[in-house]
């Protein structure tokens, strides 16, 4: 197995969430800091998307989770305590209106998300709310359609705690990390977007959190509980890890493919989940990026 150690890009974020890579730009959800971040090459932060005055549904906390575009360029995002998927004018001043409620498909908190070249979205959800510490709970993905309409993907009532999400370059397979099944899963994607043949892809034996898809077919994945990512084919073998140094950057929380040709592997990383203030507060997230072999090629996110 390739071992590769990582590289600090930037830190002193909250808690940092589902890296993305889009239009040759690096992004991310600052989550307690109630945004979305892009860094440059120099790990200089810009605000993509600032959410911080946003009045939450139910009285909700706002916290950005997955994100995506559409076509036209918008950005969707997950707000994850709200369960809705909100459409936001990119910006520090940009305005967040939803798109999709989910409020009566979801059973907790929404998560992370994978947008179409047609602008179908696919939302996990981990079924239970993990701050509440509730026991974990099976639950579907959810399906987004251009335009808002949202219905629950049958045949994935069964996942446990579906987390990172990612799409192979042809749209035709679907890959989610199970939480709390320590696996990855994978489903046929149909014409209609509708999900079937779900297999297993990798039993990890770890905890998997965020993941994406290379351009062979493997998927890197992020180990929390033991600060690093993996790469694996389909069928489990462990191909490469990326390490970070625990002490410093704390759990290893999601990871996509980006750069200008995409064999740059960013990871995020963060020290405290649980406490939303003092995750702020103590300003401990960061990101750190390392050198792969195998580019993502149009794999999403």
């Amino acid at each position: 197995m390739n071992s590769l150690p990582a590289q600090l890009l930037a830190g002193g974020f909250s808690w940092p969430e589902c890296p993305r890579w889009h239009a040759g730009r690096f992004h991310f959800s600052d989550m307690y800091n109630h945004r979305v971040v892009a860094l440059d090459a120099a790990g200089r932060p810009e605000t993509v998307a600032d959410l911080s005055e946003r009045d939450g549904l139910d009285g909700a906390e706002v916290v950005p989770a997955g994100s995506g575009h559409l076509p036209d360029g918008r950005l969707l995002v997950v707000s994850m305590f709200e369960k809705v998927v909100l459409v936001v004018t990119e910006g520090a001043d940009g305005k967040a209106e939803v798109y999709a409620d989910l409020r009566d498909l979801a059973a907790g908190p929404v998560n992370d998300m994978v947008v179409t070249a047609s602008g179908r979205a696919y939302v996990t959800q981990l079924g239970f709310d993990l701050w509440a510490r509730e026991q974990p709970a099976p639950s579907p993905l959810l399906i987004v359609e251009s335009g808002g309409a949202a219905r629950v993907a049958t045949g994935t009532e069964h996942l446990m705690g579906a987390n990172g999400i990612a799409l192979t370059e042809d749209g035709r397979t679907l890959v989610t990390a199970e939480a709390f099944a320590n696996r990855l899963t994978a489903f046929d994607v149909g014409t209609d977007g509708e999900l079937s043949g779900g297999r297993v892809f990798a039993d990890i034996g770890d905890l998997p959190d965020g993941m994406c898809l290379d351009a062979e077919g493997a998927a890197w994945t992020a180990l929390p509980v033991t600060g690093r990512a993996i790469r694996v084919a389909d069928g489990g073998q462990v191909l490469a890890e990326v390490t970070v140094p625990r002490s410093e950057a704390g759990s290893s929380t999601a990871c996509v493919l980006g750069g200008d040709d995409r064999r740059t592997l960013f990871l995020a990383c963060g020290v405290e989940v649980f406490d939303f203030q003092r995750s702020r507060d103590g300003a401990q997230g960061s990101i750190w990026q390392a050198r792969v072999q195998v580019p993502g090629g149009g794999t999403r996110p």
